[in-house]
């Protein structure tokens, strides 16, 4: 039987895909920047594998993955703290997402939400890649045998596919080698809604870009999208338990408690009883002291991409360290014989 000490390690990705919004941050880019600071190993990823099984233009894929990068610097990840790099350039990733593949059963992708989701009614004509793809992240995730990652509600089911896997594997060769990653949700704004509709995500992809802050708006679009933002003619209630059936004004209080670092709570006893015309103001200013100089730094960085390409290396040459040795032993433990 072969033994692993599993050393926590956090891992996550998003894909490429561009127009990076508000739910982003919240969701995801601040609650990473505070992850690495926790002790434990942090390594997240710019996901392009995952964003071509749907088709890309390859010149938009490059500068999306690039403006993702700098999306993750100007929000605060520190390369020397983190690792980051664009999942392409570790071969691993694929590699075990290969032996996932003839770990996985086909009836646990049939029960995947996301796929139907994505596919639709032409289920038919999608490529491969996205009806297997919750093998790659199964991969993306055990291959530096991560044991903690952030990602949202939504997401928590490839997490639970992960863990199937990775325990089919261990049962299957009779060895203790993938650890059972834990989804990490938190935080009263992982799940951002949209500006116009408090009962839908917010979302890149939306028709309307009125529905979403994107990290790249200017401080006036931030303010002007916020005063704009859906919400109902009664003033905020003290307590949260009234905004149980209010989801656009839930949405805002939300907004307002993960940007300031407080809770809903809290935020109710400042501005409890005030109507939206003295709350949203206070809330613009809020957004735009905190993503200002996200959108800033972003334009910089951007302008001279060799410096994200540089960390991008060095990121990928870090991350293939800790995954070909992984990679390289599940191969050995599923019986193929590896050249020295």
């Amino acid at each position: 039987m072969t033994e692993t000490a599993n050393a926590q390690r956090i891992f996550s990705g998003i894909q490429p895909s561009g127009n990076l919004t508000l739910g982003n941050y919240l969701g995801a880019l601040n609650r990473f920047v505070t992850m690495q600071d926790s002790g434990i190993e942090t390594i997240y990823c710019m996901v392009d594998l995952h964003a071509i099984s749907v088709w890309q233009n390859p010149d938009d894929l490059r500068r999306q993955t690039r403006e993702l990068a700098a999306a993750y610097l100007a929000c605060g990840l520190d390369p020397e703290k983190s690792i980051l790099f664009n999942q392409s350039q570790v071969p691993a990733h694929a590699q075990l997402a290969w032996l996932f593949n003839c770990v996985a059963r086909v009836g646990w992708m049939n029960r995947m939400t996301q796929f139907k989701d994505k596919a639709g009614k032409n289920a038919e004509k999608m490529s491969l890649g996205l009806y297997a793809y919750p093998a790659l992240m199964a991969a993306d995730i055990l291959v530096y045998k991560a044991t903690h990652v952030p990602v949202g509600e939504d997401q928590k089911q490839h997490v639970e596919l992960t863990r199937d896997i990775a325990a089919k594997f261990n049962h299957d060769y009779d060895v203790d080698f993938f650890p059972m990653p834990e989804p990490v949700i938190e935080g009263v704004a992982t799940r951002v809604m949209s500006l116009r509709d408090g009962s839908k995500k917010m979302s890149k992809s939306d028709p309307s870009d009125m529905s979403r802050i994107n990290l790249k708006d200017d401080a006036d679009t931030i303010a002007k999208k916020i005063r704009k933002a859906k919400t109902d003619p009664e003033p905020l209630p003290s307590e949260t338990d009234g905004l149980k059936e209010r989801p656009e004004a839930r949405n805002l209080v939300n907004i307002y408690a993960a940007l300031s670092e407080t809770s809903a709570d809290n935020v109710l006893r400042e501005f409890g009883g005030q109507q939206f015309g003295q709350f949203k103001p206070a809330l613009a200013d809020l957004a735009v002291a905190k993503i200002g100089p996200i959108s800033d730094e972003i334009a910089r960085l951007m302008n001279d991409t060799s410096q994200i390409d540089a960390i991008l290396g060095k990121g990928a040459d870090r991350a293939a360290n800790i995954a070909e040795p992984i990679v390289n032993e599940a191969m050995e433990i599923m019986g193929m014989v590896l050249s020295r």
